[in-house]
């Protein structure tokens, strides 16, 4: 049998958490460029967006901080000035980079809409939203706290998803569509997560300590759903759409309503087989 070609894209046949996904960094972004050039050709008009984007640039890196670099610009800081910080924080934080191609993956395997690894890359504002977030995390780390609220800010303005630069958030992360996520200050969100439109990890009241929740690996929350308060969200739950949760979930426990009940089990990481049925 042939190899497909990069307009033929090939779902990976599982995402179990135990198989190691076939593509890497380094093999990851040669397909991208292949796909972008194939695009290119499938759709000549797109042929300097895509050049500029990806086709360009020799690596992921260079390609990503031009991407976000072009969604931040705006009258008070230009593409350049926003390219210098997104490089000097992948260039200081390298995990930063495998943590994108990470997330690339997850919109790839979890999305049936997402038929090319440049889609999320090119197209997503979740992607973008979280991109931009690491960036404004790494900013938050070196007390540069000023523009790590800037870039808060500016992805509030650009995509409607608001995320605390002091919330930190794991890899393989899968924010679906994207809008309206709220994550606040004192929440953390595991690796492998899946969260939906709509998706508040808040606070419950005026508390100045740790007050938000805390995801663990694996997660799936569905959209609208609040997760209120100071608690824990266990490996590999899943929080119903809708669902307002008050209380700690345990580890793979399906819980849905106003206020949030235990309804079964999960069999695996729920972030990862996006079953949202109950």
């Amino acid at each position: 049998m042939s190899e497909p070609k990069p307009s033929e894209p090939v779902k990976a046949a599982t995402t179990s958490p135990s198989v190691v996904h076939p593509l890497t960094v380094d093999s990851a972004w040669p397909r991208m460029r292949a796909e972008a050039a194939q695009a290119a050709d499938d759709e000549p008009i797109l042929g300097s967006f895509l050049n500029a984007t990806i086709l360009h640039h020799k690596t992921i890196c260079a390609a990503l901080s031009y991407r976000l670099a072009e969604k931040l610009s705006d009258g008070e800081m230009n593409a350049m000035q926003w390219r210098e910080v997104a490089t000097a924080a992948y260039e200081d934080d390298p995990a930063m980079v495998h943590a994108a191609v990470a997330d690339i993956l997850a919109y790839y395997d979890r999305d049936p809409a997402c038929h090319y690894l440049t889609q999320a890359f090119l197209y997503f504002k979740g992607f973008h939203a979280l991109q931009i977030h690491r960036i404004a995390h790494w900013l938050r780390k070196k007390k540069r706290t000023q523009l790590s609220l800037y870039l808060q800010s500016r992805v509030s303005e650009l995509f409607s998803i608001d995320i605390n630069p002091a919330a930190p958030i794991g890899k393989g992360v899968f924010i679906d569509h994207g809008h309206g996520i709220v994550i606040g200050e004192t929440a953390t969100v595991g690796d492998n997560v899946s969260l939906l439109h709509g998706v508040t990890l808040g606070g419950t009241g005026k508390e100045n300590e740790d007050r938000h929740p805390k995801v663990g690996n694996g997660v799936l929350v569905g959209a609208g759903a609040k997760i209120l308060g100071n608690i824990t969200i266990g490996e590999g739950a899943k929080v119903a759409a809708g669902s307002v949760v008050l209380d700690d979930v345990p580890a793979h426990c399906t819980v849905a309503g106003v206020p949030a009940k235990p309804v079964g089990k999960c069999a695996g990481n729920a972030g990862e087989q996006m079953d949202q049925k109950i």
